[in-house]
């Protein structure tokens, strides 16, 4: 069976993933009424780069659980650096990229981030998560 903790971050990556892929169907039937198809691909593209980043997260918090707690600060901190690094080289790969509409690409990622965030705070404050482990 499953810890509480395990099922909170399993119910905030499956609520995430529901709501990146809403906003990216939103997304892309407005980047391809404004701009066409480049629109569409760059709302999945947006899409697609915050559902790996925002599922990052949440793995990094939930093998981090696991560990000690400098082996958890030390993987939470680690994987936040990580993304920095590979998001501003996406970013920069992707702003080279002639059919990227950028007002589509940053619609798409905000509203997933902020709305992923959302998710995450909602399900971690509506939990019933235990503070003192009996087993101490």
């Amino acid at each position: 069976m499953a810890s509480s903790s395990t099922q909170v971050f399993a119910k905030a990556l499956k609520l995430s993933a529901l709501l990146v892929v809403s906003v990216a169907v939103i997304c892309s039937i407005i980047g391809y009424l404004v701009v066409g198809v480049d629109g569409l691909w760059t709302a999945l593209i947006g899409s697609a780069i915050a559902l790996v980043f925002t599922s990052l997260t949440v793995l990094s918090v939930l093998f981090g659980a696991r560990l000690p707690l400098g082996g958890f600060y030390g993987l939470v901190l680690g994987g936040w650096l990580l993304k920095i690094v590979l998001f501003a080289l996406l970013m920069a790969a992707l702003q080279r990229m002639d059919f990227i509409h950028g007002p589509t690409l940053f619609f798409a990622i905000v509203l997933s981030v902020l709305g992923s965030l959302s998710i995450d705070s909602w399900v971690v404050l509506r939990s019933r998560i235990p503070t003192i482990d009996s087993r101490d």
